[in-house]
C-alpha cells in the first residue's frame, strides 16, 4: 500500500489533524448553504420529477399531464431519498438537504482514502477537494454525483478491511454495498469495480506475484462487486428500454471535457485553478520530495484508459465521458504522497498552499452560486402569476455550442411543476431510463425536453427550435401560459395574440389568447 506513518511519539501536523479534517468536510458545504434551490442546471428538472412521484393520483392535473411508474432502474439515488425525507421537510427543503451532503460526502471520500492508502493525510490532498464542485455536479447529475461520492467513501472501505485482513467481512459487507451503489447510480458501481480492481493487482502483486498472475485472484476478490450486473441485465433487457450508445473516441469533445473540469461561471479562474491542480500532478514525478502510491496512480490510470474508451452517449445519456473528469484527476492528486527528502517544513509551506487553494475556490463558488441563485428568484417570481393545474410552455434562451458560462435557468420552468402542479415542457422522457413519462397534450414537439431551449439562430446538430420559431408555431390551444426566461430578441409579431402578464425587464410571462376573458381578447 506504499504507506509512511509518521515515527511514533511524534506529534502529527496541523493538516493531519481531525478537527482540521472535519472543518474541511464542514466547508464543503458552504456554498450551498444561501440558495434555497441548489442552482444546479438539470436540477429543477428533477425536481419536477420528484414532485410529481410524491403527488401521484393525489394531483388530477399533474397525473393528467405525467405518468409515473416506479422500476428498478441504476439510476434512483435522489429519487428514493427525496421519497423518504420530502414528506418531514417538504420537497424544496429535503433536496437542499441531499444535494448539500453530495460534496461533503465527496470530500470525506478524498481524505479517507489518502489516510488509507498513505497512512496520513497528505497536504497534495487540499488540492483536490475542490473537484467536489466539478462540472458534472454543476450540471446538476445529483443520482451521478451522490453514487461518486459513495463510491470514493466504499473504496476507502475496501482498502481499510484489506489493510486490516478482513477479506471475508469485506465480501460479505460489499453484495449488498454493490447493489445499493448500482441503485443510486450506475456510474458508481462501475467506478468502484474499476478502482478495486486496480488496487487488488497492486495488493496482490506486492504479496510477491507476477503482474500477469496478479489479474485472475484480483478478480476474484472483486466478485463480491458482481451482483448487480444481474440488476443491469435484467432493466436494459426489458421491453421498451430506449437509449442509444454512440459517440466513441471524440477526441476534440474529450480534450473540451479536461479543460470543463471545473467549469462554473470565470473561464480565466476555472482553467487557472485546474492548471495549478495539473502542475502539481505534473511536477510530482520529478521532485525529490513527492512521489505516487502505485495503488492508487494504477487506479488513476486506469479511470484515464476509462474516459478514453467512453463514449459521449450511453444508454441515451450524454455526457458519460465528461462525468469522470473530475474524479480521475482527483484521484491522480490523492496518489500523491510525500517522499523520503520531503521535509517537515516543505509539506508545511505545501499544506498552507493547499488550504489556500481550497479557500480561493470555495469562495469563488459559493459567491456563484449565490449569483445564480439570485437569479432564479427573479425568475421565479413569474410563477405567483400562474395558476394550479395550468398548462404552461417554457422557452428559455440558449447560445449554440457550450457556451462556458450559463445561467442554469435551462430546466427552471419546472419550478411550476413543484410549485403550480402545472405542465412544464422539460421533462426527459426516455423508456427505461426515466420512471416519468409525458401524456399526450396536443403538442407534439413542444411537451418534453429539449423543446424548452430556444436560440437567437440555427444550431447545426441540436434539435433546439429558435426563438421565431417557437413563439410562432407552438400550438396555442394546447397551454395556457407562455413563460420566456433570457430569451433572445424577441418581434412583436411573434407574439401576437399572446397578453403580457408579467415581465422583470429580462423574463416575460405571457396567457394565451384562448384562456383570456372575453373583454380581454377582444382588446
Amino acid at each position: 500500500m506504499n504507506q509512511r506513518v509518521p515515527p511514533s511519539g511524534q506529534e502529527a501536523p496541523w493538516w493531519q489533524g481531525r478537527a482540521f479534517l472535519a472543518l474541511l468536510v464542514g466547508l464543503s458545504i458552504v456554498p450551498l448553504l444561501y440558495p434555497p434551490i441548489p442552482p444546479l442546471v438539470d436540477l429543477p428538472g428533477h425536481m419536477g420529477r420528484y414532485q410529481v412521484q410524491l403527488m401521484g393520483d393525489a394531483s388530477p392535473s399533474l397525473s393528467a399531464f405525467y405518468s409515473f411508474d416506479w422500476q428498478l432502474i441504476g439510476n434512483l439515488g435522489v429519487d428514493l431519498l427525496v421519497e423518504l425525507i420530502a414528506p418531514v421537510f417538504g420537497l424544496e427543503l429535503a433536496v437542499k438537504l441531499i444535494v448539500i451532503v453530495i460534496p461533503a460526502l465527496t470530500v470525506l471520500g478524498m481524505i479517507w482514502i489518502a489516510r488509507e492508502v498513505h497512512g496520513r493525510v497528505p497536504p497534495t490532498v487540499l488540492f483536490a477537494l475542490p473537484l467536489a464542485y466539478g462540472h458534472p455536479f454543476h450540471f446538476g447529475f445529483v443520482n451521478f454525483a451522490l453514487s461518486m461520492a459513495l463510491a470514493l467513501n466504499a473504496f476507502a472501505l475496501w482498502l481499510r478491511l484489506a489493510r486490516l485482513g478482513r477479506f471475508r467481512l469485506r465480501a460479505v459487507l460489499f453484495v449488498p454495498l454493490s447493489m445499493l451503489l448500482w441503485v443510486t447510480h450506475t456510474y458508481g458501481w462501475g467506478t468502484l469495480g474499476v478502482m478495486a480492481f486496480s488496487a487488488e493487482v497492486v495488493r496482490i502483486h506486492d504479496s510477491g506475484r507476477a503482474w500477469h498472475r496478479s489479474l485472475v485472484p484480483a478478480g476474484i476478490q472483486c466478485l463480491p462487486l458482481a451482483p448487480p450486473v444481474l440488476l443491469m441485465a435484467l432493466w436494459r433487457g426489458g421491453q421498451h428500454v430506449g437509449g442509444q450508445t454512440g459517440d466513441w473516441f471524440n477526441w476534440d469533445a474529450k480534450a473540451l471535457w479536461i479543460e470543463m473540469t471545473l467549469r462554473d461561471r470565470w473561464r480565466w479562474f476555472d482553467i487557472a485553478t485546474l492548471g495549478v491542480m495539473l502542475l502539481v500532478i505534473a511536477a510530482a514525478p520529478f521532485s525529490r520530495r513527492l512521489g505516487f502510491s502505485r495503488n492508487l496512480a494504477a487506479s488513476a490510470l486506469v479511470l484515464l484508459a476509462v474516459f478514453l474508451l467512453l463514449p459521449r452517449v450511453v444508454f441515451g445519456s450524454a455526457y458519460a465521458d465528461m462525468r469522470l473528469t473530475p474524479f480521475m484527476i482527483a484521484v491522480m492528486l490523492v496518489a500523491i504522497r510525500p517522499g523520503d527528502a520531503a521535509g517537515r517544513r516543505f509539506l508545511g509551506g505545501l499544506a498552507a498552499a493547499g488550504l489556500a487553494f481550497f479557500l480561493v475556490r470555495t469562495a469563488a463558488t459559493t459567491t456563484s452560486l449565490a449569483l445564480a441563485s439570485d437569479r432564479y428568484d427573479r425568475a421565479l417570481d413569474a410563477l405567483d402569476h400562474v395558476p394550479h393545474g395550468a398548462r404552461l410552455v417554457t422557452f428559455v434562451g440558449h447560445g449554440c455550442g457550450l457556451p462556458w458560462f450559463s445561467p442554469r435557468t435551462e430546466h427552471l420552468g419546472a419550478m411550476a411543476i413543484v410549485r403550480r402542479e402545472a405542465f412544464s415542457n422539460d421533462q426527459w422522457a426516455m423508456a427505461g431510463a426515466q420512471l416519468l413519462g409525458v401524456r399526450d397534450i396536443g403538442a407534439p414537439g413542444f411537451d418534453r425536453d429539449p423543446s424548452e431551449l430556444v436560440t437567437a439562430r440555427d444550431c447545426p446538430g441540436e434539435e433546439w427550435h429558435t426563438i421565431d420559431h417557437a413563439l410562432t408555431r407552438f400550438p396555442r390551444t394546447a397551454f395556457d401560459y407562455v413563460w420566456l426566461i433570457g430569451p433572445p430578441h424577441i418581434r412583436p409579431e411573434w407574439v401576437r395574440g399572446l397578453l403580457l402578464i408579467w415581465t422583470n425587464g429580462r423574463d416575460r410571462l405571457y396567457r394565451a389568447a384562448h384562456s383570456l376573458p372575453l373583454q380581454d381578447q377582444r382588446s
